[in-house]
């Protein structure tokens, strides 16, 4: 196995465990415990799932686009002829500037939300809501964050740094932990924090379209789609999506079909596609 894909999973698998034992001894909603079991066996599954599809697709397609831009001099940031590490820092930043309009379009456009909505259907918020996704997106997600590394002229290197950042910051962001608030608002400056993205797990869905960084906050603030804190405690709030509460959504096959079925009414709350922010 590639050096760069041990150093990912090592990294991973350490953040896991951490953030698992922190959620065990202070978890910040003290309900997620009673319904775990059958949550973490799908979205682990799902993860499985998306990790094999990868192996056997289009999983080093970025590193790939990497190395081929950078053989042929491709990108804009070989045309600045910067110093290395600044390249790195502005190829992290560029790459993850693209991953926020990523997220935002899969809220935006119906096609991608059927897919999008699969991490959504978690009635639950900790670390494994960090690893459910449908398999489908994560292949879509690694096509696109490849022309990205190619338009920027990103190194290899900084590829790998942005994706093990990406995974690591998608733990934390996911984990039912407390955070002193103090601490929560100095962070949130400049990263997304739990209790931030929390607010984009809500089941109210003008809460659920805000908060789309995964790394650094700034994007929503600066294209408009930042929500300080839900209308409701965020200790007591629904998760997930109303329309799919039932146990089929919840089962790995339910959840790998889900983008297939017909979604429910939902009244008159706001959808997804409807609203850019």
């Amino acid at each position: 196995m590639d050096e760069t894909v041990l150093f990912r999973l090592a990294v991973f698998a350490t953040l896991l465990l951490v953030m698992g034992i922190w959620e065990a001894i202070l978890p910040y909603r003290r309900g997620e415990g009673q319904v775990r079991a059958g949550r973490w066996l799908t979205n682990f599954a799902l993860m499985i799932c998306g990790a094999a599809l990868s192996r056997f697709t289009i999983g080093a397609a970025m590193i790939i686009a990497a190395s081929y831009a950078q053989a042929r001099g491709w990108g804009l940031l070989p045309l600045l002829h910067l110093p290395a590490p600044v390249a790195v820092l502005l190829a992290i930043i560029g790459l993850d500037c693209a991953v926020y309009w990523q997220h935002r379009f899969t809220h935006m456009f119906d096609v991608l939300w059927r897919f999008h909505r699969v991490h959504h259907v978690d009635p639950g918020f900790d670390i494994s809501t960090a690893v459910r996704f449908h398999p489908l997106e994560i292949a879509v997600s690694a096509a696109y964050k490849a022309c990205f590394v190619v338009i920027l002229g990103a190194d290899a290197w900084a590829v790998v740094i942005y994706e093990t950042l990406l995974s690591s910051f998608a733990v934390f962001n996911h984990g039912n932990v407390q955070l002193p608030r103090l601490l929560d608002q100095a962070l949130r400056g400049l990263f997304v924090t739990p209790n931030m993205h929390r607010v984009h797990h809500s089941a109210v869905m003008d809460e659920t379209n805000s908060n789309y960084g995964n790394i650094l906050s700034v994007w929503d603030r600066v294209f408009a789609s930042y929500r300080e804190k839900t209308r409701e405690d965020d200790r007591d709030m629904m998760i997930g999506l109303i329309e799919f509460r039932d146990r089929e959504s919840q089962s790995l096959a339910g959840s790998l079909f889900l983008p297939f079925r017909r979604e429910p009414a939902r009244g008159n709350q706001q959808e997804p596609g409807k609203s850019g922010s």
